[in-house]
């Protein structure tokens, strides 16, 4: 097996999300020759938070389509596919559990396969350590049990099992198991726990904690998630194999949710932290070990701690005058963004747009 070569055309799916505009910064400043195209169906395009200018600048076209049904000739002349398309949390994954299947699993092993028949070199995945579920290790390895336990985990799981028949010297696939994303981005969501509580701190100098406060969850930046995935187009195949699953973090982004909710407390002041009296334990709960993607990736190892994590995201809000209590009612939740879609009558049951989108491709 040799090294993966620079790549000179990359594939990036999902890229108009809360990750994709980090990832496609970070890319453009590692490639800046390579051609990046962009892939998206465009749900949260208009969800962006305070930017000068859209992230999509920085791409040399940008497509907009539905992943369960990407045309072959977008993987044309590709080297590299970085799969970030996805139903992205377990709320939508309940409201649409089909879908959820789907586009996680089904249109993500099918990508897969036309890719590698496309001449494809290397396919990287977002995937996720929610497939933990309940841990019954002190700290998950790769190694330890898959107990997915929800549809959106399961999703992750069986696309990352058929990813592995996949894999070959030709084919190189990396599976990035990252904890739940934090921190500021071009496209805020605020459904995810760290910015939940710094949202929650601003607008109202409260943070309510839902469960009982005991789940551990690994927490990772948006741009140590670009750092991981810029490590794994590239990869050498004799550092993990054709295929290999790793946990993308750092061990020092374990954090139990109340411990969490205490650090923005202690971070922006005369903020009060409470556990809500119907608050029953989450079944979710893995502390995970990041030692082999330590000793994987030394060169692109997590540098943003939560103390800089939770500093951006109050600069951030407080830039775009952020205050709304009601939040978790806005377009800021993405179940949310999606629901007032349906409602419009913009797409259907099964998230397909009813009106026609035209592509756009332009430039840079």
């Amino acid at each position: 097996m040799t090294p993966q070569v620079r790549p000179a055309r990359i594939l990036i799916t999902g890229n108009m999300g809360y990750v994709g505009p980090s990832v496609v910064a970070r890319l453009r400043e590692s490639y800046p020759d390579a051609s990046l195209i962009g892939l998206d169906a465009g749900y949260f395009a208009h969800c962006l938070t305070g930017c000068s200018a859209i992230p999509e600048r920085q791409l040399d076209y940008q497509h907009f389509g539905d992943v369960r049904a990407v045309s072959p000739s977008f993987l044309d002349d590709a080297d590299a596919v970085v799969h970030l398309a996805a139903i992205s949390n377990d709320p939508i994954g309940n409201a649409y559990d089909e879908v959820t299947l789907e586009i996680n699993y089904e249109a993500t092993v099918r990508l897969a396969r036309e890719a590698k028949a496309a001449g494809v070199r290397s396919f990287v995945f977002a995937g996720s350590c929610s497939i933990y579920g309940v841990s019954s290790d002190a700290v998950a390895t790769e190694d330890s049990p898959a107990r997915p336990l929800s549809r959106y985990a399961e999703s992750k799981w069986r696309a990352e099992q058929a990813l592995q028949e996949l894999a070959d010297e030709s084919f190189t696939v990396t599976s990035l198991r990252f904890g739940t994303a934090c921190g500021m981005s071009d496209r805020l969501r605020l459904d995810v726990v760290l910015n939940d509580f710094v949202a929650a701190a601003i607008a109202s100098r409260t943070i309510v904690i839902l469960s009982d406060g005991t789940p551990w969850r690994p927490l990772i930046h948006v741009a140590d998630m670009a750092r991981a995935i810029d490590w794994a187009i590239v990869r050498d195949p004799d550092d993990g194999g054709d295929f290999l699953a790793v946990n993308a973090g750092s061990n020092e982004w374990n954090y139990r949710v109340r411990d969490l909710a205490d650090e923005v407390a202690r971070a922006i002041p005369g903020v009060e932290v409470s556990i809500s009296e119907s608050g029953e334990p989450d079944q979710r709960s893995y502390r995970v070990s990041f030692e082999r993607f330590a000793a994987l990736a030394p060169d692109h190892q997590p540098q943003v701690d939560v103390q800089t994590a939770i500093d951006g995201l109050r600069e951030g809000l407080e830039r775009i005058g952020f205050a709304d209590t009601d939040f978790r009612a806005s377009p800021f939740i993405r179940l949310f963004v999606l629901q007032g879609l349906r409602e419009r009558g913009l797409v259907n049951d099964r998230l397909e747009w009813t009106t026609h989108v035209d592509a756009y491709a332009g430039t840079r």
